[in-house]
């Protein structure tokens, strides 16, 4: 996602809960990349807010746990 400076000042709110999702948002400053933010990861790899990578109606999914073989199982009849 792209932001512009004055969104950023503006709507940081908004960019913040973006970042928590999991996206990354470019600043841009005069039309050009700028800044980039992105979630933190702690030292184990995964992100710090410590929320699941599925949010919304695929958090409490069961098919969020093991994503391949749910994608997979998804994709056998379109051979």
């Amino acid at each position: 996602m792209n932001a512009t400076a004055k969104d950023l000042r503006i709507h940081s709110k908004q960019l913040l809960k973006t970042v928590s999702r999991g996206e990354e948002v470019v600043i841009t400053y005069h039309g050009k990349p700028f800044a980039k933010l992105v979630p933190v990861e702690g030292k184990d790899g995964k992100r710090a807010s410590g929320h699941s990578p599925a949010f919304g109606m695929w958090a409490s999914h069961s098919g969020s746990k093991d994503v391949k073989t749910y994608v997979r199982r998804l994709r056998q009849g379109r051979v």
